[in-house]
């Protein structure tokens, strides 16, 4: 799974962006990078490791104080550096790789619907660097630009079809980074200092930097700012989401002794389900939120579509629904 992380703040953000990304490598990638605004849009990217990417940014002094950052797992195209997150539109009919973008912009999912966006951004003049879905999304938002990024990102969403999880600045707006989730996790930190905040698609990234965290829901839109944040829900509607304190260690996300990330997540499952655990009384369907005694209820057979060694964790979830709920479960390779 791709690894998100952003932030806002006053100071310079680069190495908060990297240690991020550092801690989101036991999920696996093939390319990394980094944006940041300073008198325009600057950006590192890499097909190595993090640590390369770490030299890099010192190398070339990269420094910001607003920023985007991502590990990519690839799915449109080869795993080679113009596929590489973050993507830069450089507007419509333009394209100048030694000319700063105006919008800066991560992802995680999939777009079902990229080839038709593709086309119509194209016949419109938009230059493709990449085959990415990603590129797609960027050129959209810079299409529908008129001065305010979030609203940009709400018209751009509203055209998507598919899962994502989105963090986007734009050269023309200092100190604001917008975000959007649909069937992909994103998170956002507020900072402790009370002017910087975060989004990240996991807790862990941010560890060390601040344990207050926004799960955000399905469909939310979010706009982080010095010293303020919002957040919109799928109906476009303002919303208050519960700020939680988080105890994310990022010693959890280190390998440690183990000869590589699926032996430590192996050797510590018993561990995980006991956190997971802690305080719960029972398993009972409020766990999972309101009206899912309703759903469970209504619930005659489940389909588990799963890709590797998640297809494999669906056949021992079909053991278990089958013995225990006695519910009939088959389970599909979803690439197959």
């Amino acid at each position: 799974m791709c690894g998100i992380v952003a932030a806002v703040s006053t100071r310079n953000i680069v190495p908060v962006l990297v240690q991020g990304l550092q801690r989101l490598e036991y999920r696996g990638y093939d390319s990394c990078g980094v944006a940041v605004h300073s008198d325009g849009l600057q950006r590192a990217r890499s097909t190595s490791r993090v640590a390369e990417l770490q030299h890099q940014v010192t190398a070339e002094k990269l420094e910001g104080s607003t920023g985007i950052a991502h590990t990519r797992w690839a799915t449109h195209g080869a795993p080679a550096l113009h596929n590489a997150h973050p993507h830069f539109s450089y507007g419509r009919g333009a394209h100048d790789a030694a000319r700063p973008g105006r919008v800066a912009l991560v992802h995680n999912g999939i777009i079902e619907n990229h080839d038709e966006l593709r086309a119509r951004l194209q016949a419109k003049g938009y230059v493709f660097d990449s085959q990415t879905d990603t590129e797609v999304i960027v050129h959209l938002v810079d299409s529908l630009y008129d001065g305010d990024l979030f609203e940009a990102l709400k018209a751009t969403v509203a055209q998507l079809q598919g899962a994502y999880a989105i963090a986007a600045f734009c050269k023309d707006e200092p100190h604001r980074v917008v975000g959007a989730r649909a069937g992909s996790p994103l998170i956002l930190g507020v900072g402790t200092d009370k002017l910087e905040n975060f989004l990240a698609s996991d807790a862990m990234a941010l560890a060390g930097v601040t344990d207050q965290i926004v799960y955000l829901e399905e469909g939310d839109l979010v706009d982080i700012q010095l010293g303020k944040y919002w957040v919109l829900d799928r109906h476009h509607k303002r919303v208050e989401r519960e700020v939680k304190t988080v105890h994310a260690h990022s010693g959890a996300a280190e390998l440690g002794p183990y000869r590589h990330y699926m032996q430590k997540e192996i050797f510590e499952q018993p561990r995980a389900i006991a956190d997971t655990l802690q305080g719960v009384q029972g398993i009972v369907p409020e766990l999972f939120g309101d009206g899912a005694y309703r759903v469970f209820k209504d619930i005659d057979a489940v389909l588990i579509l799963a890709c590797g060694t998640s297809y494999y964790s669906g056949c021992t979830a079909k053991y278990w629904l089958e013995s225990i709920a006695k519910i009939p479960t088959q389970v599909e390779v979803a690439s197959a």
